[in-house]
C-alpha cells in the first residue's frame, strides 16, 4: 500500500517521500520584490519536503498582486533567489518556482501598473494595497487580443529567469482566481475573440502559456495549479468537467509533467478528472487558511484513491519538520494565523522541530 514515507519518481528527479509543500504567501520580500535572507532560512528549514513549491512569484510588475512578494522578472530578483535554492538543496531538498500574475487581482497602489483581465470585470472586494491600506478593486482593463502574447511571454521569461536562479522548475499558478483562472472562467471572461466563449476559447491562454513555458525550459521542469469548480476571489465556471478535461488533454499534449489540484470540485469530479489526466498528479487537501489544516491521515486517503503526491500549505508553517513529525506519529503544531503576512521573523522561522 503506498505512503506518504514512499519515494516517487517525478520526471527525472527522484522525490523521498510523496509529501509537496504547497505554495503560500507570506509576504517577506523587500519592496523591490527580492528573497531576504530569512527567506533563505525558511526554505531550508523545509527542504526535507519531496518537493517544495514557492510562494507565488509575479513574472512581470504588471502581474504583481500584494505588497511584499517576490518576482522574477529582472536579474538583481534571479540573484536574490539563488541562495535560497542554493540552501534548500544543500539541505537536500528540491525546489519550484510558483509563477502567479494576479490579472484583476491586483491594484495600481501596489505595482505602480492598472491591473488587466480578460474583460473589465470588477472584482467586488478590497484589496490590501500596503501604506494606503485597503482598497476598492479597481475596473480591470481588457487585454486587447494583440496584447495576449505578451502576458504569455513574461510566463515564460519567467521561467527561463526561474532555472537561471537555481530552481528546477516552475509551477504555473493556474487557480484561485487568479490571471489564468480568470481566463477560465465564464464570469470573468465575457470575450468574443479566439480567447473566450467556448471551453474551446476559454482554455487557450493556459494551454499557450503551457506551451510558451514548456519551449523555455523543458517539459520536465513544468507544473500547474488549478482549481477546478473554485470560486476564490468571485470566479465561476461553466462546463467544469467538459472545460477541465479538455484542459488536461491539452496539457498532456504538450508535456507538462504534472498537475497540483486543490481540493475544490465534488468527489465526482474529482473522480472524472483523476482519470483523464495521464502523469503524476499532486491533491491539496487543504481548506485553505480556515477550517482544520490537513494531517497525515488525509494525505493517505488522498493517496489511497489515485493520487500521486499530496500537497501541505499550512502544516508546513508551524512545522517545517513536517516529514519527520508524519514519520515519527507526532503531533502537529498550529500555526499562528496573525502572523501569516505580518512581515518579520516571528511566525516565519521560529518554529522550533522535534528534538531527538
Amino acid at each position: 500500500m503506498t505512503s506518504l514515507l514512499d519515494n516517487y519518481q517525478l520526471g527525472a528527479r527522484t522525490l523521498p517521500n510523496r509529501i509537496v509543500m504547497a505554495p503560500m504567501s507570506r509576504a517577506r520580500a523587500t519592496v523591490d520584490g527580492l528573497p531576504t535572507p530569512s527567506t533563505v532560512t525558511y526554505y531550508a528549514q523545509r527542504a526535507s519536503a519531496g518537493l517544495i513549491v514557492s510562494e507565488g512569484v509575479q513574472p512581470s510588475l504588471q502581474g504583481q498582486s500584494n505588497p511584499y512578494t517576490p518576482g522574477l522578472h529582472n536579474d538583481e530578483q534571479v540573484a536574490a533567489w539563488r541562495p535560497v535554492t542554493d540552501a534548500v538543496h544543500t539541505a537536500g531538498g528540491r525546489i519550484f518556482a510558483q509563477l502567479m500574475h494576479a490579472g484583476r487581482v491586483g491594484h495600481e497602489a501596489v505595482a505602480g501598473f492598472h491591473p488587466v483581465a480578460p474583460s473589465a470585470v470588477r472584482l467586488e472586494a478590497e484589496l490590501f494595497t500596503g501604506a494606503r491600506g485597503r482598497l476598492p478593486a479597481p475596473v480591470p482593463r481588457a487585454l486587447a487580443t494583440s496584447e495576449v502574447a505578451g502576458e504569455v511571454a513574461a510566463f515564460a521569461d519567467a521561467a527561463r529567469r526561474a532555472v537561471d536562479a537555481g530552481f528546477d522548475g516552475i509551477e504555473l499558478h493556474g487557480a484561485n482566481g487568479y490571471l489564468i483562472q480568470q481566463f477560465l472562467s465564464s464570469n470573468v471572461n465575457q470575450r468574443t475573440d479566439a480567447y473566450g466563449g467556448s471551453v474551446t476559447g476559454r482554455i487557450r491562454f493556459a494551454v499557450e502559456v503551457a506551451e510558451a513555458v514548456v519551449d523555455a525550459i523543458g517539459a520536465d521542469r513544468v507544473g500547474i495549479r488549478l482549481s477546478p469548480a473554485g470560486t476564490i476571489w468571485d470566479v465561476e465556471e461553466s462546463e467544469v468537467a467538459e472545460l477541465y478535461t479538455a484542459l488536461y488533454r491539452e496539457l498532456a499534449r504538450i508535456g507538462v509533467s504534472y498537475v497540483h489540484t486543490l481540493n475544490s470540485a465534488d468527489a465526482e469530479l474529482t473522480a472524472v478528472l483523476r482519470k483523464a489526466w495521464p502523469h503524476t498528479y499532486v491533491m491539496n487537501p487543504s481548506a485553505g487558511i480556515v477550517g482544520p489544516q490537513a494531517d497525515r491521515e488525509r494525505g493517505e486517503y488522498w493517496l489511497s484513491q489515485g493520487m500521486d503526491l499530496i500537497g501541505y500549505g499550512r502544516a508546513f508553517i508551524g512545522n517545517p519538520d513536517l516529514v519527520e513529525r508524519f514519520r515519527r506519529g507526532a503531533p502537529l503544531r498550529e500555526a499562528d494565523v496573525e502572523t501569516y503576512y505580518q512581515g518579520g521573523d516571528r511566525g516565519y522561522i521560529d518554529y522550533p522541530p522535534l528534538q531527538d
